[in-house]
C-alpha cells in the first residue's frame, strides 16, 4: 500500500537534482535538541506518539512520508544580551491530505505543534543508503555545488527528508535533501 506524501510537480530536472513545486500541506512538528542523528530518532518517537493516539480523542492518524528534519535557530535570552544560537532540529511528519488544521486532533504533548507548510519551490537531491551525518553532508555539498553551477540561489536551512522506516535495509532507503529556491 502506498504511503501518502505531499503533492508536488517537477518543474525541471537537472543532472544532479530536480526542482519541485510543492503544494501547501500540513505537518505535525517538534523541536529536539540533540545531535542530527539522535534528533531524528527522538523527534520520530514524539511525533509517532501523536499520530498513534496521544492526542485529544485518542485518534489514530495514518503514517505518511517523508519524515523531515532541519536545523532551527532559536533566539536565546542571556542576562547580558540576546543572541541567535542553534536551538536544535525541527522534526516533521506530513499529515494525510484528508485532514485540515481544524479537524486534526489537538496534541496532548505540548512539544508537538500543527501548522501548514506553504507552497514553495525546492531543489532536491536524492540518495540511497544509511542515515548518517557524513552522507547527509556529502550530498548537501553536491546539491549546493550543482545549484551554484546552475545559477540558482537558495535560502533557509536544508531539509533532510527520509522516506523509509528504520527496519528497511539501509541500501534500499530513500533519502533526500531539499533547499528552498529564491
Amino acid at each position: 500500500m502506498a504511503i501518502d506524501q505531499p503533492r508536488y510537480t517537477v518543474v525541471r530536472t537537472y543532472e544532479a537534482f530536480e526542482l519541485r513545486r510543492y503544494e501547501p500541506y500540513l505537518v505535525a512538528e517538534t523541536v529536539v535538541s540533540a545531535t542530527p542523528e539522535d534528533a531524528g530518532n527522538q523527534g520520530f518517537r514524539i511525533l509517532a506518539g501523536y499520530i498513534f493516539g496521544r492526542n485529544k480523542g485518542a485518534r489514530k492518524i495514518e503514517m505518511t512520508a517523508p519524515v523531515a528534519q532541519s536545523p532551527t535557530k532559536i533566539a536565546m535570552t542571556a542576562p547580558v544580551a540576546q543572541r541567535a544560537s542553534a536551538g536544535g532540529y525541527v522534526i516533521q511528519f506530513a499529515m494525510p491530505r484528508e485532514w485540515t488544521l481544524e479537524t486534526l486532533p489537538e496534541p496532548l504533548d505540548p512539544s508537538v505543534a500543527l501548522r501548514e507548510m506553504p507552497a514553495r519551490t525546492v531543489a532536491v537531491i536524492g540518495y540511497s543508503g544509511a542515515w548518517s551525518q557524513s552522507r547527509y553532508e556529502e550530498n548537501l555539498k553536491k546539491l549546493e555545488a550543482a545549484l551554484a553551477q546552475a545559477g540558482l540561489r537558495w535560502h533557509g536551512e536544508p531539509v533532510w527528508a527520509r522516506y523509509d522506516p528504520p527496519w528497511k535495509p539501509w541500501f534500499w532507503r530513500r533519502n533526500e535533501i531539499w533547499l528552498e529556491i529564491d
